[in-house]
């Protein structure tokens, strides 16, 4: 096979995969709809935002499967309707505005948020996440503001902020986090133990913080200063 044949298969070949991978996309979200995800903003995000491009390529086949999967040094992209859900919480709150992520992980999280058009900001206390995903973000040419280091303790000199998003399991209400809400600010953060934690939603109001409650999930956990013990993982 000379060479002007081999790249044109080469070629479609890869355009063969890269509609096949649409197309599972598109089934995610429709997954994501009989599961009750219903705002379109969050689903048009979700077609938008190429979820294998957060995948080690051997693992690109799994990208749209509706689960977790490692993304090394003991963490996950969570599962798409996990992401879809939190993002619907803090969606029909905070519909705009300045965004705070806590766990940058795989940088996917981070993805939908600015396709939403949110001005994002995420803090990543594992260093090799958080250069991956800094340099994924430039390749993507996404607008993401990223920062290494202990994100129980946010951003202050980037404070207040419309909402945060923590994506980590935390086993109580992170004071310095919530201090950093902008007033009418909107937090989403599951609280719990090791095993469980159940979906909280924080609403600032003035000096004041109105909690709502939803369903259980399992997160990693919310490992810094105000979160679980380092030494303990």
């Amino acid at each position: 096979m000379d060479g002007k044949i081999h790249a044109t298969v080469v070629l479609f070949v890869m355009k063969e995969a890269e509609k096949l991978l649409d197309l599972k996309r598109r089934e995610m979200v429709e997954t994501l709809k009989l599961y009750g995800i219903t705002n379109r903003r969050v689903l048009d995000a979700f077609l938008e935002v190429p979820r294998h491009l957060f995948f080690d390529e051997k693992a690109v086949d799994l990208a749209y499967d509706d689960g977790a999967y490692p993304v090394g040094y003991g963490q996950t992209i969570s599962q798409p309707y996990t992401v879809a859900f939190m993002t619907a919480l803090l969606v029909e709150r905070c519909p705009s505005g300045k965004l705070l992520e806590i766990g940058t992980g795989s940088g996917y999280q981070a993805a939908i948020l600015d396709a939403l058009g949110y001005s994002v900001f995420t803090v990543e206390r594992i260093f090799e996440l958080y250069e991956k995903a800094e340099k994924l973000f430039s390749r993507l040419g996404l607008n993401i503001t990223c920062r290494y280091g202990d994100g129980t303790l946010g951003w202050m000199n980037e404070a207040p902020f419309d909402g945060i998003v923590i994506t980590a399991g935390a086993p109580k209400e992170p004071r310095s986090l919530m201090t950093q809400l902008a007033q009418n600010g909107c937090m989403v953060v599951p609280i719990g133990d090791y095993s469980s934690q159940q979906m909280t939603v924080i609403q600032r109001e003035g000096e004041d913080f109105q909690r709502e409650l939803f369903q259980y999930f399992t997160f990693v956990p919310l490992v810094g200063r105000e979160g679980w013990d380092d030494t303990v993982f």
